[in-house]
């Protein structure tokens, strides 16, 4: 059977039916930025950013960006009404406090015990170091990742064990990708969604863990 991947804006989009109204959420460098654009406007949904924002909104229309206002991926943001400013010294003891209930991060490789790996270092333009990852994957409450099944060279990013420079270790709770919606639990992965067309013994195949399928207990 025949199957069409999910955009990046369709897999944002879908994280962001999942954050309940009155959450206090940090969206990672890359794809989860673009959530900030799919909230649901009857939700309040307080957006962190690590380099000190709290309470921001999606991208300003062109020609409206203030250069003041970034998020941590030196991308464009609004604030909201009751937004505030502060040190990254005090964003960091958030992070690191508890009091995020959602982290949204991408990820080079998730593990099947919830492991996660989403650094590098020496591409030239690559960010540099592990920066705030770290911080989020044990600090937050919940860790959801976005990410592609699957590498350009079609190797899984979902594996058994991870072989690339750990993040955090048993720090993931929800998986979205390209192809599915996993969730990681005590008795492994459990596919809770997968997209049309995509039979559960190929989404297997395209997988280097062993997965449950939980779709037919919705």
């Amino acid at each position: 059977m025949s199957y069409n991947k999910l955009t990046r804006d369709q897999i944002a989009e879908r994280v962001a039916q999942d954050i309940p109204d009155g959450a206090y959420v940090n969206l990672g460098i890359g794809l989860p930025t673009k959530i900030a654009s799919y909230l649901p406007s009857d939700k309040d949904v307080f957006l962190h950013s690590e380099n000190g924002l709290l309470a921001f909104g999606p991208p300003p229309e062109k020609g409206q960006e203030d250069p003041e206002l970034i998020n941590a991926g030196k991308e464009f943001v609004t604030m909201l009404t009751g937004g505030a400013f502060f040190h990254h010294g005090d964003s960091f003891a958030m992070m690191r406090g508890g009091h995020l209930d959602i982290a949204v991060l991408g990820a080079f490789q998730v593990a099947e015990n919830g492991d996660l790996a989403n650094w590098h270092t020496g591409a030239p333009d690559a960010i540099p170091a592990v920066g705030g990852a770290m911080d989020l994957a044990v600090g937050a409450k919940k860790v959801f990742i976005t990410t592609d099944h699957v590498t350009k060279k079609g190797e899984p990013k979902i594996v058994a064990e991870l072989s690339y420079p750990v993040t955090g270790k048993n720090c993931v709770d929800r998986i979205y990708t390209d192809l599915c919606v996993i969730d990681v639990t005590a008795d492994g992965l459990k596919v809770i969604e997968k997209v049309d067309g995509l039979s559960f013994e190929e989404l297997q195949s395209l997988t280097g863990a062993k997965l449950t399928d939980a779709t037919t207990a919705q």
